[in-house]
């Protein structure tokens, strides 16, 4: 870390919002129609935007970490959220089919190699897509690292964070009859794909309201509506309940040899309640490519603003040929 890194004067505004210069529909495998849009300069540096969840959607707001006289940035949501459709799907929907649907974007973008960007969720599979195609990957720049790992899914579903904010705690658990209180995640997930959607909605706002009441440093964050909350929850227990479709507890770190040559940057709140920071130091010690900017004053949520500041920072000065 540079000492620059903890003073708020090295950090830099948004830049203006920008609208799509560009935008498709991509048919991919499993029956699902991705959007996909382009924002910033036609001929600059491209950059891949993947959002968090999974299940979240991109949004207007993260369009504004590229210097658009410089950035060719594609945003996409991925499969059954935000734009794309079936919505809240979770046929042919895993990490792996997700990881093949970025190359197949790149490729009818004709892109050669790509900045990859993400943060939460979009971290784990920035990781995992860059494991997997190391050549088609220019730097990586991620935020609040979520390494898909059985310690962090305990601390966030297992009580862990319940100790910082216990009213909301409480009523994520109380929703569950005690019996099945040993496995939240297995216990919602029945709820989520209940044949009820009654059922489903009912247990998305309080799975998607217990996540946002710690996203951010101060807390307090308002259950999502209904459409989107019911998207959100159904395929973020989807894949917690499967471990993310890897290979082995700890793959992402085990397989950190393969990011070897790839410069990166990754950004962390010091006080993340969903991605504590020892899977970011983790990932920094494991990947000596990257550099680590612990943010102090800090939760998880990309709107922070020492996150937000520190992420355009690194875009407007990232070095990538």
């Amino acid at each position: 870390m540079r000492e620059s890194d903890n003073d708020p004067r090295a950090r830099r505004p948004l830049h203006p919002p920008i609208e799509p210069f560009r935008t498709m529909r991509l048919q991919v495998p499993g029956g699902h129609d991705l959007y996909v849009e382009e924002c910033g300069a036609p001929l600059g540096e491209p950059v891949v935007v993947l959002h968090g969840g999974p299940g979240g959607g991109c949004s207007p707001a993260m369009r504004s970490f590229f210097d658009p006289r410089r950035w060719r940035a594609v945003l996409f949501d991925q499969r059954g959220c935000g734009r794309s459709r079936p919505h809240a799907s979770l046929e042919a929907n895993t990490t792996w089919d997700l990881v093949a649907d970025i190359e197949r974007i790149r490729e009818a973008l004709g892109i050669e190699r790509w900045t990859v960007f993400g943060g939460s969720w979009g971290a784990t599979l920035a990781l995992l897509y860059a494991q997997a195609h190391p050549e088609r990957v220019a730097a990586l720049v991620l935020r609040g690292v979520f390494l898909m790992t059985r310690r962090e899914l305990d601390w966030f579903y297992g009580g862990g964070a319940g100790l910082f904010r216990p009213e909301a705690w409480s009523r994520f658990v109380e929703a569950i009859p005690e019996d099945e209180r040993g496995d939240l995640i297995a216990a919602y997930y029945r709820r989520l794909t209940d044949p009820d959607t009654n059922v489903q909605t009912v247990h998305a706002r309080l799975w998607a309201g217990w996540e946002a009441a710690c996203a951010t440093l101060r807390g307090g964050g308002g259950a999502p509506d209904g459409a989107y909350a019911r998207a959100f929850s159904r395929i973020e227990a989807h894949y917690f309940a499967h471990g993310g479709w890897l290979e082995e507890d700890g793959q992402i770190l085990r397989d950190a040899g393969r990011l070897r040559g790839i410069p990166g940057h990754i950004v962390q709140g010091r006080y993340d309640l969903i991605c504590p920071p020892v899977s970011a130091w983790a990932l920094n010690r494991a990947w000596p490519e990257s550099r680590l900017h612990m943010v102090p004053d800090a939760g998880h949520a990309l709107s922070e603003p020492g996150i937000a500041g520190m992420l355009v920072r690194i875009m407007d000065e990232l070095e990538t040929r």
